[in-house]
């Protein structure tokens, strides 16, 4: 399968019982509605320092997950940021929170998927973790699993499902 032609139903009929199976919680918000890659991770609640040092950092075709715990008060991604991922390599952003600048990220070569967007910003404080476990949405991850999204959901596994180069 290529990155045109995966798709999580595929993965779930070829090896379900290697997936966990995100609750239907995101909606799609960046110019790829398909992408996948291995993950980094952050947990912070209204405050996006850590984003921020997080995407400044090379990519590498990962896909950053952010648990903002579900927060839609403000947002913790945004159109600078989201142009920083792509600069960087980024594959794609996972938001179980808010973003903003949605109409941008729309536009852009990146996967992003967020519950909500609201136009208020997060303060910057020097809050939150990165490089830890998350759990939400039926599902825990952590740093180095391996995400698959796509229009239909959004899937986990502890190991690649697809060749180098396909996903």
């Amino acid at each position: 399968m290529s990155s045109n032609t995966f798709t999580t139903a595929d993965l779930c009929d070829a090896a379900a019982d290697e997936l966990q199976v995100c609750a239907p919680l995101f909606r799609d918000y960046g110019g790829h509605s398909r992408f996948s890659g291995p993950i980094a991770t952050i947990k912070c609640f209204e405050d996006n320092s850590r984003v921020r040092e997080v995407l400044d950092q090379p990519g590498e075709g990962r896909v950053l997950v952010i648990d903002a715990g579900a927060s839609t008060r403000c947002a913790v991604l945004g159109d600078l940021l989201a142009k920083k991922a792509v600069a960087n390599g980024w594959s794609g952003v996972i938001v179980h929170g808010a973003i903003r600048d949605s109409a941008i990220i729309a536009t852009l070569p990146l996967g992003v998927k967020a519950i909500a967007t609201c136009p208020l910003k997060s303060v910057r404080h020097g809050e939150g973790q990165s490089g830890v476990q998350l759990r939400f949405g039926s599902i825990t991850c952590r740093p180095g699993d391996w995400v698959y999204a796509d229009e239909d959901g959004v899937v986990f596994s502890s190991r690649a499902l697809l060749p180098a180069g396909a996903a």
